[in-house]
């Protein structure tokens, strides 16, 4: 019998939708709490893994989507998006995304959250991101996470 989607992952399936993408989601069979653990149960290399993270940018929110082999240079991405940058705490990150920590998905959120791609995502033609839930993750283009989040492509490192 097949499993249903997390309420989290459907909500984020129908909005990939609604914003032009497939909408597939896949259903890993444990979470994968890390882009190291992600992309081993995926076959992929870490950089094509999206970690979707939230930062206060001045005291606001807003989320940096990461490739799985970088750590944001908080002092170089702040420079480059004229504010200071601090990670949000996590009940914050929680609150503006409505998913948990571990499966927050690019888009889908309960409040439009300025969005900020990490250059590096454009090296690998395929990604994977969250889809809402630990163990949910769906499958895209760099192009296409431009596009299906509004974001803005910035150097992380």
């Amino acid at each position: 019998m097949p499993r249903l989607l997390h309420p989290h992952a459907a909500h984020v399936a129908d909005t990939l939708i609604a914003r032009g993408h497939h909408g597939v989601i896949v259903t890993q069979p444990a979470p994968t709490h890390s882009a190291e653990t992600a992309a081993e149960t995926l076959g992929v290399q870490p950089g094509a893994i999206v970690k979707s993270l939230v930062f206060l940018l001045d005291d606001e929110p807003v989320l940096l989507l990461v490739s799985g082999a970088h750590e944001v240079n908080l002092a170089a991405a702040g420079g480059r998006l004229q504010g200071t940058l601090v990670r949000a705490p996590l009940d914050i990150a929680r609150e503006v995304t409505g998913q948990p920590i571990g499966g927050i998905a690019p888009l889908g959120h309960p409040t439009n959250l300025p969005t900020y791609l990490d250059t590096a995502l454009a090296e690998f033609p395929e990604l994977w991101a969250a889809a809402g839930h630990p163990d949910t993750v769906f499958r895209t283009t760099f192009r296409e996470l431009l596009r299906v989040t509004a974001g803005l492509a910035v150097e992380m490192d």
